[in-house]
């Protein structure tokens, strides 16, 4: 009798402890990369009153079966469906990452590293990034000093994304420049007293930004014409872009030298076919600035201008940079915003329209994340059964296991349906067990009522 008392008890702890599994889903119904639980319940043991035995051969009896009776139930096992994902919520918000796949973010307290599905970060005041919810700090790789542009995946470590080296870009002074168009023999501007006037605007290494401007004329210093299809190109001026003021009197500007060079083009083509006599048409004269923070060179491109009829009119332009924009030079840039890629690699871009790799963000992965332990505050820990981490992480886009989405949150995983209903299951199963006790304690006290 009082082995069913037991049992009834037994099937209302367990009962109720999933009960408290149950809440506790409910409960994170909404909190961020929550992983809902779920309950197995098994048989607690068996008191065996009699062993089975086997046929016996000579008399022809059968076997006889053990006589077992059950004590109750108990909880198998609380199972987590850590690799189930919850649906996205759009936040808007940059650093609001999810992470699709069975990843996790890798988080520090500044002496252990955590794991996380809770993409919910922020940049703190020392410029590092780290969770909204704990203020632990992002892990992932740094930029490989010795290669930039380039990631060195090594032992992961804070992500200082806001660093003083980082708010501004550095400038850099233009190397290469060109001069491209069409010189119409018959325009009015090379005909001019001023000549046709085009501007090379450039930096200098220190980031200021000044406009050397030339002339072409069809004639030369003394008023002669020059030769048929030649035309030469003199230094003009060279003005600050700050202060809009000529400063070619403290600083004079040259063409590979001299004041003056020539351009050679072919009367029957319009291409052109030489500069100051030579016959090497992607020749490339070298602009010299004599200033202290101008250490080397611009060099000018003519292979592209041609000699051709536009109606009367040149329309021949200098510009900084190669053909394909690289070497312009720039100013220094202020940092105006921060973009995360698919792979986790955070980029900043600047206002003087350079980007910069800042750092990859790094994930774990566990050979058994089910075993992962949940500490509380979205986190997990490894134990002996998840597998351990190796303190690098790899690419969340490694072998194509995932990707990042960004300005994007998973959810909790929760289901209410599948909750509600086990809700209902369980509160029968208690209410059942409940009767066990209730109907095993009115049979004692029949027993006990025998001897009246």
């Amino acid at each position: 009798m009082m082995r069913s008392l037991f049992s009834g008890v037994a099937g209302l702890r367990t009962h109720q402890g999933k009960m408290d599994v149950i809440g506790n889903n409910i409960a994170n119904v909404n909190t961020v990369a929550y992983k809902s639980n779920s309950v197995t319940f098994q048989e607690l043991m068996y008191q065996t009153t009699s062993n089975a035995s086997g046929a016996n051969q000579e008399t022809g009896r059968a076997g006889i079966n053990a006589k077992q009776i059950g004590l109750g139930v108990t909880t198998g096992a609380i199972n987590t469906s850590i690799t189930t994902a919850g649906a996205s919520q759009s936040t808007g918000n940059p650093f609001d990452i999810q992470i699709t796949g069975n990843s996790f973010f890798i988080v520090n307290d500044g002496a252990s590293n955590y794991f996380t599905r809770a993409g919910s970060f922020y940049v703190d005041g020392a410029g590092n990034l780290a969770m909204t919810s704990n203020g632990f700090n992002v892990m992932g790789w740094q930029e490989d000093p010795n290669e930039p542009g380039t990631i060195k995946q090594d032992t992961v470590t804070p992500l200082k994304i806001m660093s003083p080296a980082n708010m501004v870009s550095e400038p850099e002074q233009t190397t290469e420049a060109y001069i491209t168009g069409i010189i119409d023999k018959n325009s009015t501007g090379v005909s001019s007293k001023d000549g046709q006037i085009l501007n090379i605007s450039f930096y200098d290494e220190l980031g200021y930004s000044y406009v050397a401007k030339f002339a072409l004329r069809d004639y030369k210093a003394d008023g002669s014409p020059m030769g048929e299809g030649e035309y030469r190109m003199t230094v003009a001026d060279l003005i600050d872009s700050t202060t809009n003021e000529s400063i070619i009197g403290e600083h004079p500007v040259d063409l590979g030298g001299a004041q003056e060079i020539t351009l050679k083009f072919d009367t029957k083509t319009g291409e052109l076919i030489g500069i100051n006599g030579g016959t090497d048409p992607e020749q490339k004269i070298a602009m010299g600035v004599q200033m202290d923070s101008m250490q080397s060179k611009v060099n000018i491109a003519f292979d592209t201008v041609t000699m051709y009829d536009n109606n009367g009119t040149s329309t021949v332009y200098g510009a900084a940079g190669d053909y394909n924009g690289n070497y312009a030079g720039r100013k220094v840039g202020d940092m105006s915003g921060v973009a995360v890629q698919q792979d986790g690699k955070i980029y900043a871009t600047y206002d003087n329209g350079t980007t910069k790799l800042l750092g990859q963000i790094a994930v774990a992965s566990f050979s058994n994340p089910s075993g992962l332990e949940k500490i509380g505050e979205n986190l997990y820990q490894t134990t002996m059964n998840s597998g351990q981490f190796d303190g690098i992480g790899k690419d969340v886009t490694a072998d194509g296991a995932g990707a990042f989405k960004t300005g994007v949150l998973e959810m909790s995983n929760v289901d209410l349906s599948q909750e509600f209903t086990e809700m209902i299951t369980t509160q029968r199963g208690f209410q059942a067990n409940s009767r066990i006790i209730t109907v095993s304690d009115t049979m004692l006290e029949e027993l006990t009522n025998l001897k009246r």
